[in-house]
């Protein structure tokens, strides 16, 4: 469902977010978070790439609990605010959020001829049996 325009930025952006991790791992940091069983399983797995956030804080925190310093995913309100301002930018007198973008994402697949079951397990809902036709 990702459009092919948006491969090279993604790509960009996980050259720089690996970075990052390898700089947080010469530093000696470079953990994230697991739930308590499946770091236990997998020891090394809190620094290993595949478990790192894909938006990642711009700076690490230490965790209250452990103590330990971590670098956490990037905070919802970051992204928000960025919406926020690039509907002023472009002058939308409405209110822009990025939920907006689930709703003109499920909008646009609907024109398309997708099924509403097929939109709601693409958006992480179970059916709602009362949206679909027949049912």
């Amino acid at each position: 469902m990702l459009p092919d325009a948006l491969i090279p930025d993604l790509q960009t952006h996980l050259k720089t977010v690996g970075d990052i991790h390898h700089q947080d791992l010469q530093a000696g940091y470079g953990e994230v978070y697991l739930p308590y069983a499946l770091a236990r399983k997998y020891p090394n797995a809190p620094k290993e790439w595949i478990w790192q956030y894909l938006f990642p804080a711009y700076a690490r925190s230490v965790d209250p609990e452990t103590k330990k310093t971590r670098r956490y995913h990037m905070d919802p309100s970051v992204l928000q605010k960025a919406v926020r301002q690039a509907s002023l930018l472009a002058k939308i007198d409405k209110h822009v959020s990025p939920h907006t973008f689930r709703h003109s994402f499920a909008t646009q697949l609907l024109q398309n001829g997708y099924d509403i079951r097929t939109i709601q397990e693409l958006l992480g809902h179970k059916a709602c049996p009362e949206l679909v036709e027949g049912t």
